[in-house]
């Protein structure tokens, strides 16, 4: 459909309303916005967009859908009569006719193909980036040898001397004095309204034959599982002089071995020494882009998490990328020497005793020359002997 603003601001509801308050709100913009009502300009193209939105967010599959993946997931599965159909309009039973002409179907012609389904599954950086990819897949095409009309070459269908065409036939019975009109699909056509005399040797007079077709599905950058994707007329070939049903593509996403994703973010986990959480540091950190620098400030805490500003997927949609939030994993030493462990007990001595470690500095200094002695502290020493 053209509609692409935001559904739920076009009835002017929130995103978690109730199916009841979305139906109450709609009837009252559709008696407002009702071409039989109003004769406004533009009426009728606003009673078309709210009783689009409507008819989304009252399904509960499609709102998900909508609620998931936005306009990309409602065009992707459906076509426009799929967003229509079967949606409860309360009344106002004209909508269907409104767009699409008159979708009261007379007597039988021919059949639509069956529509496909297809899983589909991708590599969480070709779900990212958006990739191309070739199916292969089976399916029923119509008869090259005849052109799909099912009669020999050289032959044509001839019309049904029984129905005369209709494809219907008419029968009338009286029950206690009245009478009753029935009508029903002939039975010699089978409701086609042709007879095939001389059927094509190839298909057997069907107009149909089994073949495998490799097909490119374009996967967009910022998909995700569930993502649903149609291939109109890319399904089976339907009855001749009815089209091919369509080709739905879902898509799975495979698991990555350090990333995770949650909507556009994408989560990884991060292993530093005890050192660089204390005193800070510059780490390389693994990204869907490469590696890039991050900086790890001094005091860093266990799990804690860092951001790393748009390094996460595309939004489908194109508007901006999600984020990489990397959180911190603090490794313990399990293996120590006898001096790094000296050195720890020091550490844990004066973070006790801070206080008394620096009234014994400050006589050691007045008892000198007036200059302290520099050299590496406990922290440096540590640190040094725990990178070691």
């Amino acid at each position: 459909m053209a509609t692409k603003r935001d559904y739920y601001e076009i009835l002017g509801v929130s995103k978690d309303a109730s199916a009841d308050e979305i139906k109450k709100t709609y009837r009252k913009l559709a008696l407002q916005y009702h071409p039989d009502r109003n004769k406004d300009a533009g009426a009728e193209e606003k009673f078309k967009e709210i009783s689009e939105a409507y008819a989304v967010l009252s399904d509960s599959e499609k709102r998900s859908q909508y609620d998931r993946f936005g306009h990309a997931g409602i065009d992707g599965q459906y076509s426009a009569e799929d967003i229509f159909r079967g949606a409860d309009f309360g009344g106002f039973g004209d909508i269907f006719e409104m767009f699409f002409g008159g979708g009261r179907r007379g007597p039988r012609g021919p059949r639509r193909g069956s529509d496909l389904q297809y899983e589909l599954y991708v590599t969480f950086e070709e779900a990212a980036f958006g990739v191309r990819k070739d199916i292969d897949i089976p399916r029923t095409e119509n008869c090259s040898a005849c052109s799909g009309t099912g009669a020999k070459e050289g032959t044509s269908p001839k019309r049904c001397p029984t129905c005369g065409g209709s494809g219907q036939v008419r029968s009338t019975h009286s029950t206690f004095g009245m009478q009753f009109v029935s009508t029903t699909a002939c039975g010699t056509c089978h409701g086609r309204g042709q007879i095939i005399e001389f059927p094509c040797p190839v298909c057997g007079g069907s107009g149909r034959v089994r073949k495998r077709r490799k097909l490119t599905v374009n996967v967009p950058a910022g998909a995700d599982s569930g993502l649903t994707l149609r291939l109109s007329g890319e399904g089976e070939a339907g009855e001749p002089g009815a089209p091919a049903g369509d080709l739905y593509v879902i898509l799975h996403v495979m698991e990555h071995r350090y990333f995770k994703r949650v909507d556009y973010d994408v989560i990884s986990e991060l292993s530093i020494s005890f050192p660089q959480a204390a005193l800070g540091a510059d780490v390389m950190v693994e990204t869907l882009y490469g590696q890039v620098k991050m900086n790890v400030p001094a005091g860093t805490q266990t799990h804690s998490v860092l951001r790393l500003k748009g390094k996460g997927i595309q939004h489908l949609h194109g508007h901006g990328k999600g984020d990489q939030l990397v959180r911190v994993v603090i490794k313990t030493p399990t293996k120590l020497s006898k001096e790094q462990k000296e050195l720890l007990e020091q550490f844990e001595t004066l973070g006790k005793g801070r206080k008394s470690a620096e009234g014994v500095k400050d006589k050691g200094e007045k008892a000198g020359t007036g200059k302290a002695k520099k050299g590496k502290g406990i922290f440096e020493k540590v640190k040094d002997a725990l990178e070691s």
